[in-house]
């Protein structure tokens, strides 16, 4: 049975792949969008005569409170991708994936048809547009990350992969302006987003499940092509690997190898692993927002106003956020022979192998913290080249980071309340990167675009984040040490 659904898994995989790849994460290709939008004069009313020294003008415009309006669409899109999760994280638990999907494919549709159609004098709808085609990006990776459970030993890497093809979808609005240079309008570009909306349902009915993919996964599991009455088998697929998974799950207050009872969602929501975790995603978070909602400002400042300049950097940044896809599951892989090794260890000394998976993901945290660290520091330094070293660290770091947080969840807490977990930890995220907008005004006013004394506070903030897979190694070491015989 397993051989015969083996092409179906494939191409369940293989899809899924190229949805996250094309549209999940589009919305942090946002510096390359912000180009176009300027060159097409939107919000281009906010942009002043800039004033020399005896008041007389320069010929040079100062777009402050433009740059400030792009940075708060940005900042009101990127919120709603992270607190939009926890609804949308419980319609997928109550609902499952049909219905969840065809929300994400209502949003998506409705947000790039939108974007086709305004102009500079309806610019403000951005406003509506960019949320939605946020939300719908993020039901789309949601939904998506549940394939991984179709390939058991290698469940990390596929959630990362996903998580870094999401990332890499930022390049399609690279694409999006190297067509506009060429001639092909902003409306074409955004028609054929919508028309692909009819691949999307197709996929949603014919190689997904109707309700979750269920892990561990059961011996005998079908979906989409290959079920005849999917709902009722899904059902007793779920029931059995329930009944699987009982076995394996990680209690905050037990050890050892007994069996545990199922820990409920108040436990793991209000357990301290919870709230390090958050930590350690919000404040990474936050450095890889800001940077991207105020990329085309600081180019623009760095290059001293020239447009060629601060379109070839942008081109760059782009490009380099493609290779995440690449990256990614480098991660998973870690993982997953980590995961592998320290299960095989549990085995012989009768430690819990629940212990052994979640350990497996403390060098992963401690590494996405350091290559933001890396990154947090080249972005701090206001030399124009140096940005080239910042992309590269930002899109390793950001792609860690993501697959890392989804491969933790899993591993963490059971898996029935992954959707409402992953949701909330989002949405908790999304308060802290509401911080982005006021740091941005800061920055352009009282300290006059010098942005050093924040860049040094973020740091320091940042290194706070080692902290959390300290902890991780430490409870896992603690559990999985026999105790003491008196």
């Amino acid at each position: 049975m397993a051989s015969q659904s083996l092409p179906l898994r494939v191409a369940t995989l293989l899809t899924g792949l190229l949805e996250c790849l094309g549209f999940a994460g589009v919305l942090f290709g946002w510096a390359s969008l912000v180009f176009v939008f300027k060159t097409e004069h939107y919000f281009g009313e906010l942009c002043e005569p800039h004033a020399g020294p005896l008041g007389n003008a320069t010929g040079l415009e100062d777009c402050k409170a433009q740059d400030e309006r792009f940075s708060l669409i940005f900042t009101l899109a990127s919120f709603m991708n992270n607190f939009m999760t926890f609804p949308t994280g419980y319609i997928f638990d109550r609902f499952k994936t049909t219905v969840t999907r065809l929300l994400a494919i209502f949003l998506y549709t409705s947000a790039t048809l939108i974007i086709a159609f305004i102009s500079a004098d309806s610019a403000p709808l951005l406003f509506v547009a960019m949320p939605m085609l946020t939300v719908g990006g993020i039901l789309f990776l949601m939904t998506n990350l549940q394939v991984g459970n179709l390939f058991g030993r290698h469940r990390s890497t596929i959630i990362t992969l996903y998580n870094g093809a999401f990332d890499s979808s930022s390049a399609v609005f690279l694409i999006i302006k190297l067509l506009y240079e060429q001639g092909v309008s902003l409306r074409a570009s955004f028609i054929f987003l919508s028309v692909c909306s009819a691949w999307h349902v197709g996929r949603t009915f014919l190689l997904m499940p109707r309700g979750h993919i269920p892990y561990p996964l059961p011996p005998i599991y079908r979906y989409g092509l290959c079920a005849r009455d999917s709902t009722r088998e899904e059902k007793e697929g779920a029931a059995e690997s329930k009944n699987l998974q009982s076995k394996e799950v990680l209690s905050p207050e037990e050890g050892g190898g007994q069996q545990r009872e199922p820990r409920s969602f108040r436990s793991c929501l209000f357990s301290q692993r919870f709230a390090w975790h958050l930590v350690w995603l919000s404040v990474i978070q936050l450095w890889h927002y800001l940077f991207i909602g105020t990329l085309n400002s600081l180019l623009t400042n760095l290059a001293r106003g020239d447009k060629a300049l601060v379109s070839s950097y942008t081109n760059a940044f782009a490009i380099t956020q493609f290779f995440g896809v690449l990256c990614a599951p480098w991660n998973g892989l870690l993982m997953d022979r980590l995961r592998q090794k320290y299960q095989k260890e549990a085995q012989r000394t009768g430690s819990s192998a629940s212990v052994a998976g979640l350990l497996s993901t403390v060098p992963s945290l401690a590494l996405t913290s350091l290559l933001c660290l890396g990154f947090a520091l080249c972005a701090s330094v206001r030399i124009l080249p140096l940005q080239y070293a910042t992309f590269i660290l930002q899109v390793i770091s950001r792609s860690f980071l993501y697959g890392g947080n989804a491969a933790f969840l899993t591993l963490a807490f059971p898996s029935e309340h992954f959707g409402k977990l992953f949701g909330l930890l989002m949405a908790l995220s999304a308060m802290v990167s509401l911080l982005q907008f006021p740091i941005f005004t800061l920055i352009k006013g009282p300290l006059q675009n010098d942005p050093l004394y924040v860049n040094v506070l973020l740091v320091l903030v940042t290194l706070l984040t080692l902290v959390h897979p300290f902890l991780v190694h430490r409870d896992c070491r603690r559990k999985a040490t026999p105790p003491a015989t008196a």
